[in-house]
């Protein structure tokens, strides 16, 4: 089969991406907003080029141009549109402005015509107005021509050491694949999950008194198969930046036991944040809650601080060799946005087992 080439639109920093080039795709494009996000990526993925710009600006014909590549050269579409773009508007979603970003996605794909198109989204999507948001993305796609399948995923059945939930719309172009409907990959690591400590216990070498550089040196060997896959073709650990936290928070995060919260401390101290995800530590014998976009709340299992911008990469199964560029707080925030690449990759092998079948 011949080289699968792919765009990303709201690409990120480019966790979508990573997966699918794990898999062996060839990244073409990303497109996103934020110059943070796309600066990332143009370092990760050199080969590829980069639009930052919003797409509601840009046709179809723009990201051709500059990927300098025909329609006919793309074989997928990956993205995922913020989720503020879907507004509970009916079941003619496409017609609706308050849906740009959405809709953008929608006309990319029903121009350019990929054979397979991968969206992304917040699971909360399939029960807005009581599905029909839902029925009203099936239809859209289907009205475009693609034979479309959704199922909400869990990132830790694939190999991610983290419980988040996405859900995912396949389309398979009926030009290509006619009646076929895809088939998500049945789940890898079910009954044998990655924990905490299995991801980041290699990274457990610095002080929450003194932040290291951005660019430093591993200290400790890793001691399991997904610690050494992270480190591949590494010899340098980037974003591995202690926050430091002033004594008294510190004090507080120390009463907080491994995989505890705030209801492990005493009754006094429950307001003194006023959010329920306030003062959580990570179970460092489970696999980790969702990794947010830095807000300060979840802390490290044993050490008193939040986790560093390589830990939260680790727990959404970013390689090492991944470099996040940036300000730190910017550096969680790209992370925290992504899409965990294991995920990713796990759906771009089952896409790759399509496109083989169909010799295209």
């Amino acid at each position: 089969m011949k080289d699968v080439k792919f765009l990303d639109l709201f690409c990120g920093c480019g966790g979508f991406t990573q997966g699918f080039a794990q898999a062996g795709c060839i990244p073409l494009l990303g497109v996103d907003i934020w110059a943070d996000a796309t600066t990332t990526y143009k370092y990760n993925f050199p080969q590829s080029k980069i639009i930052n710009d919003d797409l509601t600006k840009l046709t179809a014909q723009d990201l051709l141009q500059v990927s300098g590549v025909d329609r006919t050269d793309i074989d997928i579409i990956i993205g995922g549109p913020p989720c503020q773009g879907f507004s509970i508007s009916g079941k003619r979603m496409i017609d609706d402005p308050r849906n740009n970003l959405y809709k953008s996605f929608v006309n990319i794909v029903s121009d350019i015509q990929p054979k397979v198109f991968v969206m992304e989204n917040v699971p909360g999507l399939i029960s807005m107005a009581n599905g029909e948001v839902k029925d009203a993305i099936l239809q859209d796609f289907s009205n475009i021509g693609y034979n479309v399948s959704w199922k909400i995923l869990i990132a830790d059945d694939y190999g991610v050491p983290q419980r988040r939930r996405r859900v995912f719309f396949v389309g398979l172009n009926r030009k290509v694949f006619n009646e076929q409907y895809f088939e998500f990959p049945i789940a890898s690591t079910k009954d044998t999950k990655i924990t905490c400590r299995d991801a980041i216990s290699d990274l457990d070498f610095i002080s929450d008194e003194v932040a290291l550089p951005d660019e430093t040196q591993y200290v400790l060997l890793p001691d399991n198969d997904y610690q050494r896959k992270m480190r591949r073709n590494s010899d340098i650990l980037w974003n591995h930046v202690a926050t430091i936290h002033n004594a008294r928070t510190k004090e507080i995060i120390s009463m907080v036991p491994d995989g505890g919260n705030y209801l492990d401390l005493p009754q006094e101290l429950w307001s003194t944040r006023k959010v329920h995800i306030a003062w959580t530590r990570m179970d460092s014998n489970k696999p980790c809650f969702t990794i947010d976009t830095g807000h300060n709340h979840h802390f490290h299992y044993k050490e008193n601080r939040v986790p560093t911008a390589r830990e939260s990469a680790r727990i959404q199964s970013f390689p090492d060799e991944f470099r996040f560029l940036g300000i730190k707080t910017s550096q969680l925030k790209q992370v925290g946005n992504a899409v965990p690449p294991l995920l990713a990759e796990a759906l771009a092998n089952k896409v790759l087992e399509y496109l083989r079948r169909q010799n295209v």
